[in-house]
């Protein structure tokens, strides 16, 4: 199963760079670093029915890191939830996809999130209203480490806590870049602050390595089983642009498409 899922997860990241160079799409970096958790979710954790992606009682993927979003619809179009042609015609006006992405359950796209930090109160209202009305699935929130500057994040944790939203799973693309800087240049004074700050709000982060898709599930399941009263949180190492030896942990590549020559320098995986 590992290198079944690993192989996934490469040939989805073949499948963003070959779509959004040909269409000119930019956030190529913050896509790359989540290919591995989006990978572990929907061909592993998942409670979900792509040939029914409105059934009521699937499990919910609320996408915060919105403008990474091309791992998800590649994902998505893979298992035909989003049409072929929407997909190759993706970031043109051949298509109605956004490089922000927009709320479109009937495409598996559960909430619009282009403004960061927004996601994950959106997810713990998702998941609350599920326990009120005692539904049975999970709903998983993808933030970026760099969304946990915004108050917003903070104050969802806060409410998920005391009203014991566990039916939520928070994982975190932990890539230590946001925008055009690292994380620790901006407000992070040192390296594990984002964890001493998560325990300190009361939640039990488990850190794991975000490049393999069957270390991340495995994660998750550990995750959720230690945590019966509070969401589960899983921090994944990963770094930014993963994949393109040109890109990973570069910061000018946040919104950029690598020339031919930086295409040169290959591939890190595969």
């Amino acid at each position: 199963m590992k290198n079944q899922l690993l192989a996934k997860a490469n040939a989805i990241r073949d499948e963003i760079l070959r779509v959004s160079i040909k269409n000119k799409a930019g956030h190529i970096a913050p896509s790359l670093s989540s290919v591995d958790i989006l990978t572990a979710l929907y061909y592993k954790i998942l409670s979900y029915n792509p040939k029914k992606p409105l059934w009521e009682d699937r499990d919910r993927v609320v996408f915060s890191k919105a403008h990474g979003c091309y791992a998800l619809y590649a994902i998505l179009a893979d298992l035909n939830v989003i049409p072929r042609k929407e997909w190759e015609g993706f970031y043109t006006s051949e298509s109605s996809l956004l490089g922000c992405m927009e709320h479109r359950p009937e495409y598996g796209l559960e909430a619009g999130c282009g403004s960061l930090g927004h996601g994950l109160p959106i997810a713990v209202g998702i998941a609350y209203g599920a326990k009120l009305q005692e539904k049975k699935y999970t709903t998983y929130c993808v933030m970026g480490d760099g969304e946990f500057q915004e108050g917003s994040a903070w104050e969802a944790i806060l409410f998920a806590i005391k009203h014991q939203v566990s039916n939520l799973t928070i994982l975190v693309d932990h890539n230590r870049l946001q925008a055009m800087d690292f994380v620790k240049n901006v407000l992070d004074s040192e390296e594990k602050e984002l964890i001493k700050r998560l325990k300190g709000f009361g939640l039990n982060p488990m850190l794991c390595p975000g490049h393999d898709p069957k270390e991340i599930a495995d994660c998750i399941h550990a995750a959720q089983k230690s945590n019966a009263s509070v969401p589960a949180i899983v921090v994944a190492e990963t770094i930014k642009g993963f994949g393109l030896k040109c890109m990973e942990n570069v910061p000018k590549f946040h919104f950029r498409i690598p020339s031919d020559e930086e295409l040169a320098k290959g591939k890190s995986y595969g």
